[in-house]
Formats: structure tokens, sequence, C-alpha cells
């Protein structure tokens, strides 16, 4: 590990932040081991409720994230503090501290349980004294959750060097598997022998995980899933820049608003099995479907869906959940990532706008604030722009060239407050370009 002091005088201001918090809330001195981690948010640029059903995404990690700090302890407690609320939490492995719905703790202490769980057995595991802080708009499509529970689990893994254990070296051997693991972690699902328990709740697969840990600056990555598997990389055009606008509609994944996420996950289960009861095969997820019927066979797969569908189901459109799949998988997202890669970036926004459409069509998934973005985006001159993440809310990217993107920027808040003024005091706009990948500093 690196004395404190190395982190306390980062040229990074929030890595000072953290430093100083582990510093003060612990009482910690400058000499003391630590662990730094940084873990970005993530843009899916293309890939709406894909991973899970076993497709391809085109994402990019953003030049914001957290910053995480911890120092070893000779328990087994874990102290952690959210530093810019003045927050702390403190718990043993396995343990879950009461918490008010949605509480960022839920999210620590997930990880924390199933650490102990898949790794305990081989070691007795090491607590840490935490402080995080992080640039990342809350609730606002970056997965900000998720890249709190990979910062966790990176810091926790290497107070205890969990990828000497026998347990991480059998089923981990890279970073898209560890990426994977992370995702069944928040959906508590097993990984191989590594056994799964609850999570978080939400039915979703690893592509934001995927994105933080695999993703590279300057590039679009595109992976399927299911397993995970790396496809290609994608120069992001030099003269172009990312606006996000975070709509202030909170893409929450607690409450009412996990339903509704986890409806896009379940009626994508449901078509598979209403194509498995008409054709008698055995489809785990919608890609498998395509992987039969093949690229023409659209059609002939969405007539099966309807064949199958039960009538307590007949409510639930899942031929239209398929086929936002198919045109998302198998259409939009290889002709955006070759006309990209051919520097045709002219040639994305229709292409992109049918993607947005699609998915308010096949998801059900918008509301009113990011539908005005994304249209009032295109309206404004930008390349192309897009919901983007989990839905019900959260933000919008759109793509302009570097040079117009402050203007861009003003006048598309503008117009946004315009419409939607009880949105001012939580709408944020920021830009970025592809951003570097979860990096751990502890030598």
């Amino acid at each position: 590990m690196l004395p404190l002091a190395d982190f306390l005088a980062d040229p990074d201001a929030l890595t000072r932040q953290a430093a100083g918090a582990l510093a003060e809330t612990f009482g910690l001195d400058a000499a003391a081991p630590a662990v730094g981690v940084y873990v970005p948010g993530r843009v899916e640029f293309l890939g709406k409720h894909t991973d899970y059903a076993g497709g391809r995404s085109l994402l990019m990690a953003v030049e914001r994230g957290f910053r995480l700090l911890a120092a070893g302890r000779d328990d087994n407690v874990l102290r952690v503090s959210a530093a810019a609320a003045d927050d702390v939490r403190e718990f043993a492995f396995g343990q879950t501290p009461a918490h008010d719905p949605g509480h960022w703790v839920n999210y620590v202490a997930t990880v924390a349980r199933r650490v102990a769980m898949n790794f305990s057995a081989s070691l007795a595991l090491r607590g840490a004294d935490i402080a995080f802080v992080s640039d990342l708009p809350i609730a606002a499509g970056m997965s900000s959750s998720s890249a709190l529970m990979v910062a966790t689990f990176l810091a926790v893994s290497a107070v205890n060097q969990l990828d000497q254990t026998p347990a991480y070296l059998a089923e981990i051997d890279s970073p898209v598997r560890l990426a994977e693991y992370l995702g069944c972690v928040e959906n508590g699902q097993s990984f191989g022998s590594l056994s799964g328990e609850a999570g978080v709740g939400t039915f979703g697969g690893s592509e934001d995980h995927t994105s933080m840990l695999c993703c590279k600056a300057d590039m679009l990555s595109q992976f399927s899933f299911a397993p995970s598997l790396f496809e290609r990389d994608i120069p992001f055009p030099p003269a172009m820049e990312l606006v996000i606008a975070c709509s202030g509609a909170e893409a929450a994944k607690t409450g009412a608003a996990r339903e509704k996420y986890n409806r896009a996950s379940i009626r994508a289960r449901k078509a598979t099995q209403a194509y498995n009861r008409a054709t008698g095969a055995d489809c785990r997820h919608l890609r498998d479907i395509v992987a039969r019927v093949g690229p023409d066979g659209l059609m002939q797969a969405l007539q099966a869906i309807r064949k199958g569908t039960l009538g307590e189901d007949a409510d639930e459109d899942l031929p239209g959940r398929f086929e936002q799949f198919f045109r998302e998988d198998q259409e939009i997202i290889p002709a955006v990532a070759n006309a990209l890669a051919a520097g045709r970036g002219d040639a994305i926004g229709t292409l992109v706008d049918a993607s947005h459409a699609a998915a308010a069509r096949g998801l059900q998934n918008q509301v009113e604030e990011t539908n005005f973005l994304q249209h009032s985006a295109r309206q404004g001159g930008a390349l192309a722009a897009s919901y983007f993440g989990a839905g019900f809310g959260g933000s919008v990217w759109a793509m302009v060239e570097k040079g117009r993107a402050k203007s861009f920027t003003d006048a598309w808040r503008a117009a946004y407050l315009k419409e939607f003024p009880a949105r001012a005091d939580r709408a944020q706009l920021f830009t970025t370009r592809p951003g570097r990948p979860a990096e751990v500093r502890a030598d």
C-alpha cells in the first residue's frame, strides 16, 4: 500500500478530499498505508436493456466518477464515510446496518456480504476504514450505485488480496470476468462456484460493470453479454464531445422505480418463454432466439412469441419487447459502429433516433423530460442524441462538435428549463469524452 500522504498531495482535488476525509474521520496520520480507487460512471451509447438478454452494447466510461480511499484494519469491521455528506456507517463483514430505502450503505454492505460469502472460507477477512467522494450525478442513468459497488469491491479486494485466493483464481481471470462477477453481486445471481444471495433487487446484467472496468479513453467499446465478450473498439470522433443532460427526473432503482426497471427484464424473460412454448426450443434469452431465426427472422420470431404468449401476459406486448431488442442488437448498433469506424459520424443521427424511438415503444420506459431532451437536442443541431440507462427518468446524451459544445449546452439547458422549470434544482449538464477505466493504486 501507499502512504496516505501520497493521496493527500494528489493533483486531483477529489482524491485529496477523500484522503482528507479518511484521515480526519478515522484519526489516521499521513504515514498510514492506504489504497486508492477510481471508478468512473458510464454512458451506454447504445444497447438499451440488451445485456441481461444476451445482446450487445456500445459503451464508454465518462470523465467523472468515484474516488475511494481505504486503510486496512486489524478486525473485520468496515467503517465507511460518505465524505461529502458527512455520513459514517459501521458494520462487520456479513452484516447490513439499518438504513433508509436507497441509502448508499446498502450497496456497500451488499458487496461486503457477498465477499464474506465467497471468500471467507480461505482467509480471515480484514476490515477497512473507507472514505469516498464522487462527482457523478446521482440517479441520473450513469450507474452511480454500480460504480460505488465496484469501488467498494476493488478496495476490499486490495486490502485482503482477494485476487490471490483459490476461490478468486478459479473463477475470475480477467477484467471482463470480474465485471461479470460484480454484475452478479448486484443482481444476486451465483457466478460459477461463487454463490449468490439477495443483491440489491435489480434484474440487470453486467454492462455497467464492464464499462467501468474495461472501456478505454477516447474509445467506444462494443461488447456482447451473457456471457460477456469483447467485440471491438471504435475511436470516438476526435472533433466531437458528448453533452450529457441529466433531466432531474430520478432514474432510481429503488421502490416503485425498481419495479419498473425490473419489468423490462421480466418481459424479456417472458418473451423468451413464449417463444420456447410455441416452438419447443430451449432458448435462455432473447439473443438465443436471434441465433435460431437469423438476421432475417424477425417476423418469424414475432409470430412465435405471439402464439406462445399466455393470456395473463396479453397486455405485456412481448412481441414488442423482442422487436426492440432485435433492432437494437442486430441492426442499429452494428450500423452505428460501422459508420463511426469509417469516419461517417454524419450517418448515425437517424439510426440513433430510431434506437430512442424503439425503446420508447418496446421498453415503455421514457418520460416527458427525456423525450423532450432528445428531440430538442436534435432540433438544436446535435449530430445524434439518445436517452441512456434504465430509463424512467435519467439522462440524454447529445454528440456535438467541440467548438460549439458550450453554446449548444447553454441553448439546450435554456430550452429544457423553459419547458420544465420545476427541474431547475436538479437538472445538470456537462461535457465529456470517453474516459479512462477503473484504477487501483496500492503500490
